[in-house]
């Protein structure tokens, strides 16, 4: 689950990751797909980048 804001600057980006997620996975370049989305600061970029998607992982146990 992707954080509803950044946590440095506050700014909104959950409504972004789907269309990045899949933009990512057809093979685009993610640096110029968070350009498009209107991400430029750094911080937001690194949430989105480095999101791990940890609750497949933990699902089948519970």
């Amino acid at each position: 689950m992707i954080p509803v804001r950044c946590f440095s600057c506050g700014k909104v980006i959950s409504s972004s990751y789907e269309e990045f997620k899949a933009r990512a996975q057809a093979g685009e370049d993610k640096g110029q797909i968070l350009d498009d989305l209107g991400i430029t600061r750094y911080c937001c970029r690194r949430m989105l980048l480095s999101h791990i998607e940890l609750v497949d992982m933990i699902a089948p146990y519970q």
